[in-house]
């Protein structure tokens, strides 16, 4: 793996996450620094993962061919102007993974048009099974495209978009979507108990079930209407359970939770590209 070294604007879980994966994938701890204002999570982040932590953004910056912003989006304007003036002469590449922050945005609070790639990762990231979408700006070479992708590939599945709008709609699927299957799994195991199972059974019987239901549609070939088809046996239960969900309309109903994800994600989007 690549020896460029690396640096991470925060130290949070995504961070943590990305830096933990990035180290099971064989790259160099001390080819890894983290700046974060919180003594305990320094320590903890140069104890468990052997990384440099420092406590301002501004040291050893130099060093760094690649800088990762993992900070709160509330925050973003204040950190990139600290560290305009430090980038002022060099271009590493920039890749955030700041929700709803648009890359003009961060140019605009950098000073300059660096090469940015935008990440939408998701909170399985933080168990290497994130699904995660990328956009890069026009200033980000072949190069730095297979730079961003080893970072975020090492914590789950990535894609990317061509247009930078895309990545509201990976937010509104993949970024919110862990939600809606812990939904889903929340009220089939409260409806594992009201048919009697006691709530251990329940609960495990339900998370085995979407566990080995994901598994299935990612190891085969065929679409997952395929494999509905193949469980649901003509005049059988699964049938009539299915039923029900038709008779409710779970797909236009689903169609609407996603799009009402979207328009948030652009809401918050267009918020933060207006910020000062």
């Amino acid at each position: 793996m690549s020896t460029a070294n690396i640096r991470f604007i925060g130290g949070g879980n995504m961070a943590t996450s990305l830096i933990a994966g990035l180290i099971a994938d064989g790259y160099a701890p001390h080819a890894i620094q983290v700046s974060d204002p919180s003594p305990e999570r320094r320590h903890a982040l140069q104890a468990s993962l052997g990384v440099r932590a420092l406590a301002g953004n501004a040291e050893a910056l130099a060093e760094a061919e690649t800088l990762v912003l993992c900070v709160k989006p509330q925050l973003a304007a204040s950190v990139c102007a600290e560290l305009a003036p430090l980038l002022a002469d060099r271009r590493p590449l920039i890749v955030s993974v700041m929700a709803g922050v648009p890359e003009q945005t961060i140019q605009r609070w950098l000073g300059a048009p660096l090469p940015i790639v935008r990440a939408m990762p998701n909170t399985p990231a933080m168990v290497q099974t994130g699904a995660i979408g990328l956009h890069a700006s026009p200033e980000v070479d072949t190069e730095g495209r297979n730079r961003a992708e080893t970072i975020l590939r090492a914590v789950g599945l990535v894609r990317w978009v061509e247009d930078e709008s895309h990545i509201d709609a990976v937010t509104a699927i993949s970024g919110s979507g862990p939600a809606y299957f812990f939904l889903f799994m929340e009220a089939l195991e409260q409806a594992a108990i009201e048919l009697g199972l006691d709530g251990e059974t329940a609960r495990l019987l339900t998370i085995q079930t979407a566990l080995g239901a994901a598994k299935m549609a990612m190891e085969s070939a065929d679409p997952p209407a395929r494999l509905r088809e193949q469980v649901t046996s003509p005049g059988g239960t699964t049938e009539r359970a299915l039923a029900v969900f038709d008779e409710a309309d779970l797909r236009a109903l689903v169609e609407r939770a996603a799009r009402a994800a979207l328009d948030r994600a652009v809401e918050l989007s267009k918020t933060l590209s207006e910020a000062p």
